[in-house]
């Protein structure tokens, strides 16, 4: 379900390796979902959970110092999108995860692929251009 497709690549190499992160990320979410036992999985649940956490705001970083440091036009949009996507991960965490373990897991993976789809697909691929323009591959 989270595999990479030539078609994410933003075509910055750095970018695109962050892009795989959150892939790798949705992945061990669809793994713990369908995992096929009655077993706790709030530790990995929460473990995950801090790994998107932490993705967000090294991720979020990067690109925007290199918007800022190219002078990218769209860089407040860019940022409120960022911020959303911030602001999701909190409620998530604050979510009572122990007792609604599968239910959270599902938000979660149908919050990435909505992110892919929406946010990579579309907004960072406003940017492909822009960068190259700048020399930044």
């Amino acid at each position: 379900m989270f595999e990479w497709r030539d078609e994410y690549s933003c075509e910055v190499g750095e970018i695109d390796k962050q892009h795989r992160q959150l892939l790798q990320i949705g992945s061990k979410l669809y793994g713990i979902l369908t995992l096929k036992d009655s077993e706790d999985r709030y530790d990995e649940i929460m473990e995950v959970l801090h790994e998107l956490s932490d993705y967000t705001v090294y991720h979020f970083d990067y690109e925007e110092k290199l918007m800022e440091q190219h002078g990218y036009e769209n860089i407040k949009s860019h940022k409120r999108q960022h911020k959303s996507f911030v602001n999701k991960v909190i409620q998530l965490q604050n979510q009572d995860i122990e007792e609604k373990q599968k239910r959270i897991t599902l938000e979660m993976i149908k919050f990435i692929a909505d992110w892919i789809e929406n946010h990579i697909l579309v907004t960072d691929h406003k940017y492909k251009e822009f960068f190259h323009e700048k020399g930044v591959y």
